[in-house]
This record gives structure tokens, sequence and C-alpha cells, in this order.
């Protein structure tokens, strides 16, 4: 295999790691945007493979510019005006590189595309105020957190929600008057995560 197919082979590797190491984090951003959201978890399997495709795509993305760099060595040295393809510019290898940055990146910057929600609640009845927390499946970043807690405060009567990804649960406390442990659970199960079990605090 040429050098010059190994460098875009490497190029487009890195690409898709980077992208692959976010793909658990991506969808719910997505289902956001477009209305939907049972199927925001379907790639959340992925969360383990996590820092293998970011060293991946280090790897890769680094050889494509290590590799570039040595051809233009050469060509400074001996002055050769072949004009490089595409894959090989300076240009291609910014772009792949910032947008490998972007996409690992994303699972800490996606709440920016969470609009906040959050109604203003009159409590009318502190006895009505409970606290219940709901362990829940298969969130895996604070992308993940975001959904469920954006899905949670469309309803009434919701003081407060911490989702949480590394607990596997999610502490709602709401106004049983105005809304109740079932609406809440369907809220969160319509995201795509599952409440595998609740317990009252």
């Amino acid at each position: 295999m040429s050098t010059e197919e190994t460098s875009k082979k490497a190029a487009y590797t890195g690409l898709f790691a980077a992208v692959a190491a976010s793909s658990c984090c991506i969808p719910p951003v997505i289902a956001l945007i477009a209305g939907v959201g049972g199927s925001t978890s379907a790639l959340s399997w992925m969360e383990p493979f996590r820092p293998y495709l970011i060293v991946l795509a280090i790897v890769a993305i680094g050889y494509a510019w290590y590799d570039y760099l040595k051809q233009k060595k050469v060509e400074d040295c001996c002055e050769i005006d072949a004009k490089p393809k595409w894959f090989q510019t300076k240009g291609f290898l910014i772009g792949i590189t910032l947008f490998a940055v972007i996409s690992i990146s994303f699972p800490y910057y996606s709440h920016i595309f969470y609009p906040d929600n959050k109604k203003e609640i009159v409590i009318v009845n502190q006895s009505n105020i409970q606290t219940v927390n709901f362990d829940v499946q298969g969130m895996t970043c604070a992308s993940c957190e975001q959904h469920v807690t954006h899905a949670v405060k469309k309803l009434e009567g919701i003081v407060n929600v911490a989702a949480s990804f590394e607990k596997a649960n999610t502490k709602v406390e709401f106004d049983d008057s105005k809304t109740s442990k079932e609406d809440i659970e369907k809220a969160i199960n319509s995201t795509g995560y599952k409440v595998i079990d609740k317990e009252e605090n």
C-alpha cells in the first residue's frame, strides 16, 4: 500500500473514530431538535469503547499529520512542484483535526442545545412536595442527563431534577397535586432511557 493511500486511510479513520467516540451522546441532541426521543439510547452500548476510539482518532490523525510534514520536508528539500491531492493538503488536515476535537468534546458542551424549560412553581401546600429517586438505565454521559432533565421539566409541578449517568439515577422533587410518579416515569422513558426501579426517599 502506498504512503499516499495510508495517509488518506489514516485521516478517514481518525475522523470516523472521533465521531464514533461521541456517537452515544449525539442522538439525544438530534432527538431534541427533531422532536423525537424513543431511540436516543440506541448507541449507548458504544460508551465503554469511547476511550479506545479517542486514542484511535488521535493516533490516526497524528499519523496523517506526520505523513504530511514528512512529505513537506521532502518537497522543501528536493523542490518537488507536484500539486498534492486534496486529502494531503494542510487545510484538509486542519479541518479533520478541528472536526475531531469538536466531536470528541461534544459531551462537555451538548447542554447548550437544551433550552431552559424550567417553570415557576407556586407551592400551595408543602406536604404535597415529594422527592423520588428513579433508577434509570441507558444514560452514558452529560448529554443523556440533559435529555432526561429536559423531558421531566416539561411536566407541571416539577421543583427540581437531578439526573446522573454515573449513579444511573434521576432524583425528582415535585408537587404531587400537579403531577405523579407515573407521569415522571413516562417522561423519562419517552427519552429512550428506561426506569428500571423507583424508590421513594
